[in-house]
């Protein structure tokens, strides 16, 4: 399971591991919500060569983990658990180390306690997006679309489907028959680097988008594809159904469901502007 975790509104990547049973978290990620070093490759260098136990213990510390980098493809980035990064932590001269230990704390009982029961998980989200300030008609859609998402990857899974990069090929099979762009090219169009691409979906692309990945489940489920090739024309025919849907409605509206439109805060999108600009 991979999931953006938020440290004072600044976003930290993550996977649980099911079976060691804990988070690993972005190294890069977490030094940087730390330092706010502009060069967080070079803090890093700095700090080991600081700190020659802590550079002697890296390889045990950290390991590769695949997480979703920030051109939205998926690599193998230094990732560590929450003992390793209180050890990180300890080479950090940051006011910060003390809230963060407190947030890693607190980031491991919730999950464990989202496996008991997890309802727990979808409640949290909806928290996080009100205070993010979506509106609840939105919320309501983007959890549902969190729920097809994951019936689909189950059926994926079932069939035979096991690297994380097949299910992005398979994700950017069903994109490209919904709208005719790949996730990392519609997040180019909104402005977007880390961030989740469907939190900042209008309402008509959450739901063209749901409606690719749950035709998409259908055909899976009622033709049985079995291993990647198979699913991968399974993905092109349900995200066909969507984008037929979409072309149908725009020709008829006259407006392009497809937008550049974002929940990105303002500030973040007039920087965005600005560098478009130069």
């Amino acid at each position: 399971m991979n999931n953006i975790k938020l440290f004072e509104s600044q976003q930290i990547r993550s996977v649980w591991n099911e079976q060691e049973q804990k988070w690993y978290f972005a190294v890069q990620d977490v030094v940087e919500v730390l330092t706010e070093s502009a060069d967080v490759k070079q803090y890093i260098k700095k700090m080991l060569s600081r700190d020659a136990i802590l550079k002697s213990n890296w390889g045990t510390i950290c390991t590769l983990v695949e997480m979703k980098a920030a051109d939205g493809k998926v690599r193998k980035i230094q990732a560590s658990d929450a003992r390793g990064l209180l050890r990180i932590i300890q080479s950090i001269s940051s006011p910060k180390a003390e809230p963060f230990k407190q947030w890693l704390s607190k980031v491991g009982a919730e999950r464990l306690a989202e496996i008991e029961n997890p309802e727990l998980a979808t409640q949290r989200a909806k928290e996080l997006y009100i205070a993010k300030g979506y509106p609840d008609d939105w919320i309501e859609k983007r959890m549902r679309s969190i729920a097809i998402r994951e019936e689909l990857t189950e059926e994926w899974k079932n069939r035979g489907i096991k690297e994380q990069k097949d299910y992005a090929i398979l994700t950017a099979e069903i994109s490209k028959a919904t709208f005719g762009l790949t996730p990392s090219d519609y997040k180019k169009l909104k402005g977007l680097k880390s961030q989740n691409l469907r939190d900042h979906m209008s309402d008509l692309e959450l739901i063209f988008s749901m409606l690719g990945e749950a035709s998409t489940k259908e055909i899976v489920v009622n033709t049985n594809p079995r291993g990647f090739d198979a699913n991968k024309k399974a993905a092109k025919a349900g995200g066909k159904i969507a984008g037929d849907a979409r072309k149908q409605l725009e020709m008829k509206s006259g407006k392009k469901v497809i937008s550049s439109d974002n929940y990105l805060p303002e500030e973040k999108q007039k920087t965005i502007r600005s560098k478009t600009k130069e």
